[in-house]
């Protein structure tokens, strides 16, 4: 069985693709999408679904590396063969080795905010972009009614109004996590 380390990091990759959302969800996410690059945002779309096995060990290794969780302790899943517990030059539990492993995991996936099994991601409902733009933004709302947003930052992550022409699709901002929408703000 494999041991755990940055080697799982490209196993059970996400989906890039809106196409992978479940509706009412993906038509909203599009429809925004589209209204965004039709102002002439800028759109880099990160993540939207998320297997159930790289949820578990984006999860798992994270507990392992900044929660203190034993690795021997890590339930097993079906169609995840991998060994949490890294073994010493005797062949017992090294810990060190272990929570070594998963940190460097941990900083493969870019992991920002505690991961958990089950989310918007695993659930389709979720999408990770990156928005920006220069100058004033005028795009459409939900309703097809024009808007220009002014404010600053002129980013996805923390512009409030822009956050607000989300919600008018049905595409709503986790403020805290940066890049995380979803279609209900978690």
């Amino acid at each position: 069985m494999p041991f755990s380390g940055p080697q799982w990091v490209s196993k059970f990759p996400s989906s890039k693709s809106t196409d992978d959302l479940v509706e009412p969800f993906r038509t909203n996410a599009k429809n925004f999408l589209s209204a965004l690059q039709a102002a002439g945002a800028s759109v880099i779309v990160d993540d939207t679904f998320r297997p159930s096995e790289r949820a578990y060990l984006m999860h798992f290794a994270f507990e392992i590396a900044n929660k203190g969780l034993s690795p021997a302790t890590v339930p097993a899943k079906q169609g995840v063969d991998i060994q949490w517990v890294h073994l010493n030059a005797q062949g017992l539990p090294d810990l060190v080795a272990s929570k070594a492993a998963a940190q460097q995991m941990v900083q493969g996936f870019g992991i920002v905010f505690e991961p958990v099994l089950v989310s918007r991601h695993t659930q389709k409902l979720a999408v990770d972009m990156t928005i920006t733009w220069q100058g004033d933004l005028t795009i459409a709302q939900g309703d097809s009614s024009l808007t220009t947003i002014t404010s600053l930052p002129r980013t996805g992550a923390g512009n409030t109004d822009l956050h607000k022409v989300g919600e008018s699709y049905g595409v709503l901002k986790l403020v805290k996590d940066h890049p995380h929408w979803s279609s209900d703000g978690h």
